[in-house]
């Protein structure tokens, strides 16, 4: 098992990338603490774990809170006693519309939940891992911070905040053993999907974002919960500081 006695937070994890990423860890056997601020979609998924074989916790906690992310933390190590991967998986956006007609209300909450809680998690996190000689970090961005579509300005601004973030911490903390790596998805099957589009998720507007995905399809859980296992395992030991697009094809 690639993940064996390692125990992993996965924020966002209730549903979507965050729901499949823990999953998965979870089949490799790592420990994972499913995080999200809706309880019962947390509660869920950390009891499907369970009832498969594996070994997972909930924790209620908003990742744009400096209080909840500590009492996440705090609780993490009074549970399992040691933490070595974090996933800030949790994200939000605006529905896709012209930028001027974003709210300050909706830009705020987005870089509070897409940007601040890199730097909280890290205000928290980065002390065990340097007390306990490394560690490793994943941030799922998204190729909006890359490529982005017409839309979405304020969100694509957030993701591309998260992937130099990312990328500065990786060279910063690289002498402390701890790792950064972003994984930037495509559009895909999760709860944010309807967002992207407008707010209407309909065939043909699903078929014009499919239209910019060289191999013909929009992303799953899956597709990101095994790049982060890769990045998490010890196959990745020296990588750090990397971008992996998950995008079939999208930003070639």
């Amino acid at each position: 098992m690639r993940l064996k006695n390692k125990v992993a937070i996965v924020t966002g994890a209730g549903s979507g990338f965050g729901e499949g990423i823990a999953i998965r860890f979870a089949q490799e056997g790592c420990k994972v603490v499913v995080n999200d601020i809706n309880v019962e979609a947390g509660e869920r998924v950390a009891r499907d774990i369970n009832a498969a074989g594996g070994e997972a916790r909930f924790i209620q906690a908003d990742v744009a809170r400096d209080a909840d992310v500590a009492r996440l933390v705090r609780s993490v190590l009074e549970h399992f006693g040691r933490l070595h991967i974090v996933v800030n998986n949790a994200g939000t956006t605006h529905r896709n519309r012209p930028m001027l007609e974003v709210t300050e209300e909706e830009f705020d909450r987005i870089y509070a939940v897409n940007v601040k809680s890199l730097y909280l998690s890290a205000k928290h996190v980065v002390p065990r891992f340097r007390s306990q000689g490394g560690g490793c970090f994943i941030t799922i961005a998204s190729t909006g911070g890359v490529r982005p579509r017409p839309g979405l300005t304020w969100y694509n601004g957030s993701k591309g905040a998260a992937i130099t973030i990312s990328r500065s911490m990786a060279v910063e903390l690289a002498p402390a053993k701890i790792r950064v790596n972003c994984i930037n998805p495509v559009a895909g099957e999760t709860g944010l999907l309807a967002e992207f589009m407008g707010g209407a998720d309909t065939a043909e507007i699903r078929a014009k974002f499919i239209a910019s995905i060289p191999l013909g399809r929009l992303s799953v859980p899956l597709d990101i919960a095994n790049a982060a296992l890769f990045l998490a395992s010890d196959e990745a030991e020296f990588i750090t500081g990397a971008c992996l697009e998950v995008d079939g094809g999208r930003c070639v």
